[in-house]
C-alpha cells in the first residue's frame, strides 16, 4: 500500500469537500492512478440515482417490503445509571461540539460493547489492573461506486462537520481498498480510519452485485440539513431534548441501515473476490472495530503489546496469531478474533439470517524512536493483514 500526507489527500478542510483533480476514470471501469483511489467517490458529481453497468436491478421492485430497517441486529441504548460510562466520557472537552462527538462515540462503543464479548474480558483485566483503557482510532469501511453517496465521503462528512479533518491517505492495491486518516484538532479524541472498496477494480459480476444492493441506498441517509445542525453545535441554542434527538439521528447514520438486506448469494459471490465487499453489504456502516492503545495502560502485566496479548489469551480471549510490527518500531497492532453475529438476508426472495463475521477488538502500541515525536499514522503493510480479520468461512 501507499501513503499520502496532509494536503494530499485532497480533503479541503474548510468544508469538508474534495479538491476537484481531472477526471482520470473512464467509462470501462479502469484504475484511478496516484491519489485519486483515496478520495475517487468524490470525483464525479452524483447522479440521480446509481445505476448497474450491465444489469436492471430487479430485487427489490416497487411495492415490496423495504428491508434496511432489518440489515444489521439493534443494540438500543440504555440510559440507566447502572451501564457503564463509556471511554470517551473521561475526555476532557471544551466546547459543545466536542462532548458532543465524544457522546456519539459513546453510543457507538455501547452497540459494539454489546455484541463483541471480548471488550468485556478486557474491560474487567484493566479495571483488576488498575490500567486506563483510551480509544485510539475507530474503524469505518464503505462501498465506491461513482455516486458521492457512497465511498469515504458518505460517512467522513458527518465527522468533518464535527471538526475532523484529513491526516493521510492510503492505498491497498491488492485488495482493492484505500482508506483516509481523520484526526480532530483535540489530541484525546480518536482518530478515525475510513476505508472504501474500489468497485470497479473488481469483476463485472461482483461490480454488478453490489450495484444491484447499493440501488437501495436511501437518497438521504446523510444529508445537508444534518450536516449544518452538527457544524452548529455550541454556535446556536440547543435544548437537552434537541441535542439528544440530534445524536440519535448522527449515530442512526451509521447504525441504521442505508440499502435493502442483501441477497445470500449474492453476497456469497462477492466475497469469493471481496470479504471486505461481502462484510459492508451485510453490515453497512457499522463500526468495524475501535482500539485500545496499549500506551494508556501503564501498568505492569499490561505495559506492552506482548504481555497485553498474553493477559487475554489466559481470560481466554482468541487472538490474531501474530503480532503486526516488529519489537522497536513505531506502531506495532494485534486484535482478537472477530466475533460472528446474526444478519438479516433474503435468502430465496424471503427474509432470512444467516451468521457473519462482525468486529473484532484492536490493540495499537505507538512508540517514539529516535527522539522523534510518537507515530500517530497507520501502516499500510499492517492494516492490510487486520483486514483479513473479518474473513467469513463458508461451511459446507
Amino acid at each position: 500500500g501507499r501513503v499520502f500526507s496532509g494536503a494530499s489527500c485532497l480533503v479541503a478542510a474548510s468544508k469538508g469537500t474534495a479538491t476537484m483533480l481531472s477526471r482520470l476514470r473512464g467509462g470501462g471501469g479502469g484504475r484511478l492512478p496516484g491519489l485519486a483511489p483515496a478520495l475517487s467517490s468524490l470525483l464525479t458529481p452524483s447522479p440521480s440515482r446509481l445505476t448497474p453497468r450491465t444489469t436492471t436491478p430487479t430485487a427489490r421492485p416497487r411495492g415490496s417490503p423495504d428491508t434496511r430497517h432489518s440489515l444489521s441486529s439493534s443494540v438500543h441504548f440504555d440510559p440507566s445509571p447502572s451501564r457503564p460510562r463509556g471511554p470517551h466520557s473521561s475526555v476532557a472537552t471544551s466546547t459543545k461540539q466536542e462532548a458532543f462527538v465524544c457522546k456519539m462515540f459513546d453510543r457507538l462503543w455501547d452497540t459494539y460493547r454489546a455484541r463483541v464479548s471480548y471488550v468485556r474480558t478486557y474491560e474487567s483485566l484493566v479495571a483488576g489492573k488498575g490500567a486506563t483503557f483510551f480509544n485510539d482510532h475507530i474503524a469505518l469501511r464503505t462501498i465506491a461506486l461513482q455516486d458521492s453517496r457512497t465511498g469515504i465521503s458518505s460517512i467522513s462528512r458527518l465527522f468533518e462537520a464535527l471538526g475532523y479533518r484529513s491526516a493521510e491517505c492510503y492505498n491497498f492495491e491488492d485488495k482493492h481498498l484505500a482508506a483516509v486518516y481523520f484526526q480532530h484538532p483535540h489530541p484525546k479524541l480518536p482518530k478515525l480510519f475510513v476505508s472504501e472498496l474500489k468497485t470497479w477494480e473488481l469483476s463485472e459480476e461482483s461490480s454488478d452485485l453490489i450495484t444491484k444492493t447499493l440501488f437501495s441506498h436511501h437518497p438521504d441517509h446523510v444529508n445537508d440539513t444534518l450536516l449544518r445542525r452538527l457544524n452548529a453545535i455550541g454556535s446556536k441554542d440547543m435544548s437537552d431534548a434537541e441535542q439528544e434527538a440530534l445524536l440519535m439521528e448522527a449515530v442512526a447514520c451509521l447504525e441504521k441501515p442505508a440499502w435493502n438486506a442483501v441477497d445470500l448469494e449474492d453476497v456469497r459471490k462477492v466475497h469469493k473476490e471481496s470479504q471486505y465487499g461481502a462484510w459492508v453489504l451485510v453490515h453497512g456502516y457499522n463500526v468495524n472495530h475501535f482500539t485500545s492503545l496499549i500506551n494508556s495502560h501503564k501498568v505492569q502485566g499490561l505495559d506492552d503489546i506482548e504481555s497485553t496479548t498474553t493477559a487475554l489469551k489466559n481470560a481466554g480471549v482468541p487472538m490474531k496469531g501474530q503480532i503486526e510490527g516488529d519489537k522497536g518500531t513505531s506502531l506495532r497492532q494485534t486484535a482478537t478474533e472477530a466475533v460472528e453475529i446474526d444478519v438479516p438476508v433474503m435468502i430465496n426472495g424471503q427474509m432470512g439470517t444467516t451468521k457473519w463475521p462482525y468486529a473484532y477488538f484492536e490493540f495499537a502500541q505507538r512508540d517514539s524512536i529516535g527522539g522523534a515525536p510518537r507515530y500517530e499514522g497507520f501502516k499500510s503493510t499492517q492494516a492490510t493483514h487486520l483486514f483479513e480479520m473479518t474473513q467469513h468461512e463458508v461451511k459446507n
